[in-house]
């Protein structure tokens, strides 16, 4: 059995051990846990250095995810936009494909709360199956984001077959998975996994840091042995209060990922996922936060920020007012607040420029 293996058979399962390690009353969190399953491994266990910690808000259950009266089971509306079980058609040229159930850790925040680690998510040769199958019948598609639970938990042999099929795929161009194991398991990366990945190309892989406090030596190597085979690493980060809703903090953030080749993505506005509604803050916090990063670092180390439309409208992407005026007169202001003017070029008319919109078939 491998090192992360024998990590994911140790993981804390129920609240009376997270009890009996700090101390705490366990009875508040087990009716918690009974609606939504905790996972802490070992090691994403060892980076909590004091109760409520960002570390620990992620990972330990807390009474008030019973008490969400505001948020939604299935706020993206991922159900309705499912042709196939496990696949969500949400895009013209791309689908989610969900091909595993569970994860190294069941993150307090989660978008599919309502079934990750639950016997209602049923993935099995048969989802499987239809979800490539469906691939192949929809030429329109040229994009795939393979995601779950965490992919990266199937075994090596598992991955290799998924992947495999999925290339052969013709007019399937690009291959992504969004994973969080690099942040919770990094000893998941095995130079067997890497072996694996690296025959996939152009495959992308989107991991999932919140805070400066999960980039560990362990998580930095884990990024360069995938970015060493060539593979682009992006960083999706989800703007939790009491997490990360600090500018120094996710600026910290933002500059350690690159630091270590993974390159950020997207900060999220906290999906209204029902569980989750402590974890909320306003836009208005998240705007802020934008302000804080534009001009004060890399634009590099500035993600997009956007909303994931509750309803399942797709990403939406907010920024602060840098646009004044639009029209002859560009009227912009600078990340110091100075104003600036930009002479406008007159619009063109041509129908060159209206192609973009259009469905392009196969």
């Amino acid at each position: 059995m491998e090192t992360w293996q024998k990590l994911l058979q140790n993981s804390l399962t129920e609240p009376t051990a997270i009890a009996a390690r700090f101390g705490i009353d366990p009875a508040p969190l087990l009716a918690v846990s009974e609606r939504y399953p905790m996972r802490i491994n070992p090691y994403y266990l060892s980076l909590i250095q004091t109760m409520g910690d960002p570390i620990w808000k992620q990972a330990v259950p807390d009474e008030m995810e019973l008490q969400d009266r505001v948020c939604h089971v299935d706020p993206l509306n991922e159900e309705n936009q499912s042709p196939v079980p496990n696949l969500v058609h949400r895009y013209p040229d791309r689908v989610l494909f969900l091909i595993s159930s569970t994860c190294a850790m069941y993150c307090r925040f989660c978008t599919r709360k309502r079934k990750v680690g639950c016997a209602d998510m049923a993935i099995n040769e048969e989802s499987i199956n239809a979800g490539i199958d469906y691939i192949r019948k929809h030429c329109e598609i040229r994009d795939v984001i393979l995601s779950g639970g965490d992919p990266l938990l199937l075994s090596d042999a598992r991955l290799d077959n998924i992947l495999g099929r999925l290339r052969e795929i013709p007019h399937l161009e690009i291959i992504r998975i969004g994973s969080r194991i690099p942040v919770v398991l990094p000893q998941r990366i095995t130079p067997s996994l890497v072996r694996v990945l690296k025959h996939y190309h152009p495959l992308y892989i989107n991991t999932h840091f919140n805070h400066p406090d999960e980039i560990t030596v362990q998580a930095a190597k884990a990024c360069a042995r995938l970015a060493n085979v060539g593979i682009p690493l992006g960083n999706q980060t989800v703007l939790m209060r009491g997490v990360n809703d600090d500018p120094l903090v996710m600026c910290r953030l933002m500059q350690r990922l690159l630091a270590i080749r993974v390159r950020p993505y997207y900060i999220y506005q906290a999906d209204q996922v029902q569980g989750t509604d402590h974890f909320r803050t306003s836009v208005e916090e998240g705007l802020e936060i934008m302000r804080a990063l534009r001009g004060y670092t890399s634009g590099m180390a500035v993600p997009t920020y956007v909303i994931d439309a509750p309803g399942g409208g797709g990403k939406i992407p907010l920024l602060p007012d840098y646009l004044q005026q639009l029209g002859s007169d560009v009227v912009l202001k600078n990340y110091l607040g100075d104003t600036y003017h930009y002479t406008n070029a007159e619009p063109s008319k041509t129908a060159e420029m209206l192609e973009w919109q259009q469905v392009v078939g196969c």
